[in-house]
């Protein structure tokens, strides 16, 4: 009965963004972020957005008290920059921090620590007007004076911070040479990939500068991470050949070498910066920029959700990817195929490829399922408990071959505004309501409060 037992303090919690659950969008002084302005033009594929969302900002008590009985004892939240800081530069909105400040006391009451990542790609519109939002190194300064507000603000309370979430999400995906289009993120800017490079660089910086503005800020002593969907390069066999081609490959997988190498090392990562240069793409980086991204982490977090097979090749690279195939088996979202080896060998590669030394944490993970309340209201995501218990098995190796994983924050806590996929995707393990704004608990919750109560995957 003891099989897949993590060991004691490991910390089980739950995850939500600010855009996309609280809604009052317009209240108590919030102005537009990109995604406001992005959607109202019709930038999501089902015409939504998160006016109102879970209207968590009038119902945040109630939800801390249901993710209480479910057990749950972490909590990683975001907060919204437009609500804090409505111009993104300027005047402080105390009915804003005010918000907050509700939010985490409430947590803490509840037995619940939370965890606050700081820009969860909802910037505020009127930077983007004003000088072209992540384009523009202006936004570096401005980033790190809103830092501060809130780490001063909530610092006394909050001892876990997160610089940003996924750098690729709010680079990449919303600024490219093939944008606007459907289904990208905002703002959806078209760009050509030398200038998306030079975004991904801006957040970059601005990432190591919230880093020193947390530090400088903070009231008490804390720890400080950034968060990265990094890319997933699984070896196809365990075998010495395919494991070191892996931990080539982790080099330019997604934005690997873009993001975690500036960050750990200071420099782009070899192979990154080879590709770059051969296609002129590297971005405008100025003295002192690698040096300032280089900030001390306590931790890295990663989300994981999929992932993509490489093995030993015979080229100057050492390895080649291999294709999904048409018949992968995935969950109800097209870029989630089930991969459970990606939450092993993340957080293993970042140690014996990247080279970070300090704790990790799973700070995203979880599948879209094709949801329904059975006549019983009762929502039976068997296939979501599937998922779950075959990462959690490969989450368990990690831990047991000495890696240093110290959490898991389950994607999402409840059903909520899927960026550009509106309200047609659920990740919740809670069922929302959209007309009535019910909360439901599915079985993927009752299943994961008994993994939290035994410690184990039970």
């Amino acid at each position: 009965m003891n099989h897949y037992e993590f060991p004691q303090g490991f910390a089980w919690g739950v995850a939500t963004a600010s855009y996309q659950i609280e809604g009052a969008v317009h209240e108590d002084g919030r102005k537009d972020s990109v995604w406001d302005a992005f959607s109202r033009r019709g930038g999501t594929r089902t015409g939504e957005s998160g006016a109102i969302a879970c209207d968590h900002y009038h119902r945040y008590e109630s939800d801390v008290a249901l993710m209480a009985s479910l057990g749950v004892r972490h909590y990683r939240m975001s907060i919204a920059w437009p609500r804090v800081i409505p111009d993104g530069r300027g005047a402080v909105n105390e009915k804003g921090l005010a918000f907050y400040e509700r939010l985490v006391d409430c947590l803490l009451k509840n037995g619940i620590t939370p965890y606050v990542t700081l820009f969860h790609w909802d910037h505020p519109q009127a930077l983007e007007e004003r000088y072209g939002g992540w384009r523009s190194r202006e936004i570096v300064g401005d980033y790190a004076d809103y830092v501060t507000t809130v780490v001063k603000r909530l610092g006394d309370r909050v001892t876990d911070w997160f610089t940003h979430n996924e750098v690729m999400c709010f680079t990449t995906s919303s600024y490219g040479p093939d944008y606007p289009r459907e289904g990208c993120h905002a703002p959806g800017v078209k760009a050509t990939m030398k200038e998306v490079n030079t975004i991904v660089h801006h957040a970059m910086l601005a990432h190591g500068k919230g880093v020193q503005a947390i530090r400088a800020a903070t009231p008490k002593p804390c720890r400080v991470a950034l968060v990265d969907n990094s890319g997933a390069p699984i070896p196809i066999t365990e075998t010495a050949a395919d494991i070191e081609a892996a931990k080539k490959a982790f080099q330019v997988f997604g934005l690997n070498g873009q993001v975690l190498w500036p960050a750990i090392h200071g420099a782009f990562s070899p192979l990154w910066l080879k590709r770059a240069e051969a296609k002129g793409e590297v971005p405008d980086v100025k003295p002192g920029d690698l040096e300032l991204i280089k900030q001390p982490l306590d931790r890295l977090g990663f989300n994981v959700y999929s992932g993509g097979y490489v093995r030993a090749a015979d080229n100057a690279e050492g390895f080649e990817a291999i294709p999904h195939v048409e018949t992968q088996p995935r969950m109800n979202i097209p870029w989630l195929q089930i991969m459970p080896e990606a939450i092993y060998w993340v957080p293993r590669l970042a140690k014996d490829s990247l080279g970070f030394a300090g704790e990790t944490l799973i700070t995203e993970n979880g599948a879209a399922a094709l949801d329904h309340l059975t006549p019983r209201r009762e929502v039976l995501d068997t296939d979501r408990v599937m998922f779950l218990k075959q990462y959690f098995r490969q989450l368990h190796r990690l831990v047991a071959d000495g890696y240093p994983m110290k959490g898991y924050f389950l994607w999402s806590f409840m059903d909520n505004f899927e960026w550009s996929w509106g309200y047609a995707k659920r990740f919740g393990i809670v069922f929302t309501n959209y007309e009535t704004q019910e909360r439901i608990p599915k079985q993927s919750a009752k299943w994961y409060a008994e993994v939290i109560k035994h410690n184990r995957v039970v």
